[in-house]
């Protein structure tokens, strides 16, 4: 089995991938960052997020797994004092897996008519820098709505407990291959209406966003940032590729959305 560390720039994680690291390959395991098949992510949810995009070009060869040196997170099941243990689970290996869906974007640019294709673990957001965005909204090949507003997120499952949540997004469980379209901030009045509600899509449908003709667009896929460019279009479903973690034991996802946000020893 090929197996590569992949840390955060924190020192306390960087000992952890150090040490993690060094017993792997004291029990045999082969070191290879360019064609791993186990990715061990360490430090948080962003660091996994980063590993993700780092290997997006062979999601179908690639496991992941998630060790946190902080707070829990919700791609990370394993502790940073657990090293010895993860090891013994990587040894005795049998190739379990869980996956989960992924985000496709194409973005159709006005200026130059490509058009990019982009994988999101989380969500994309599409905003403007000091304007109202204004967008025409379509389910397949239907009109929608046309939405006035700061702007709006699209996510995962998985990503619905992250920036979705926060602008009252519903919560997905995971297994379900759908993704959701949420606003912010939108203006409803006489003159402009929307849902003004999250709106969740099978994996059969897509979304389709044209906004209006300037370019001072501000996009972001899960970490990463985009601006300055003018867009045509930006299209949206399931992605036909998904993310694997492989799994040695499994923290159930209701448990995990609990110990987040409300906490097994809150007091009333």
């Amino acid at each position: 089995m090929k197996v590569t560390v992949f840390s955060n720039d924190g020192s306390s994680s960087v000992q952890v991938a150090n040490r993690l690291t060094q017993k792997l390959i004291n029990t045999g395991f082969v070191i290879d960052d360019q064609t791993p098949d186990v990715v061990i992510s360490v430090g948080g949810d962003g660091t996994l997020l980063s590993a993700f995009h780092r290997y997006t070009h062979d999601l179908a060869h690639i496991r992941f797994i998630g060790v946190h040196t902080g707070h829990l997170g919700f791609y990370t099941d394993w502790r940073d004092f657990e090293v010895d243990d993860l090891v013994v689970a990587l040894q005795e290996d049998l190739g379990q897996s869980i996956s989960y869906p992924l985000l496709e974007i194409k973005i159709e640019y006005a200026d130059t008519h490509e058009i990019s294709r982009s994988l999101a673990l989380n969500e994309v957001t599409l905003r403007r820098y000091a304007a109202t965005l204004r967008t025409d909204v379509y389910i397949k090949e239907n009109f929608f709505e046309s939405f006035r507003g700061d702007g709006l997120c699209i996510s995962t499952p998985t990503g619905s407990t992250a920036y979705s949540k926060s602008i009252g997004g519903a919560v997905l469980h995971p297994r379900l291959d759908a993704m959701q379209m949420t606003e912010i901030a939108s203006i409803n009045n006489r003159v402009y209406r929307t849902l003004s509600a999250p709106i969740v899509l099978p994996s059969d449908e897509w979304l389709l966003l044209k906004p209006s003709k300037t370019s001072d667009y501000v996009v972001t896929i899960d970490q990463f940032t985009f601006k300055d460019r003018p867009i045509a279009s930006m299209q949206f479903k399931i992605a036909k590729e998904r993310i694997q973690f492989a799994r040695y034991r499994h923290t159930h996802f209701w448990n995990r959305v609990e110990d987040a946000f409300i906490g097994s020893k809150h007091e009333i």
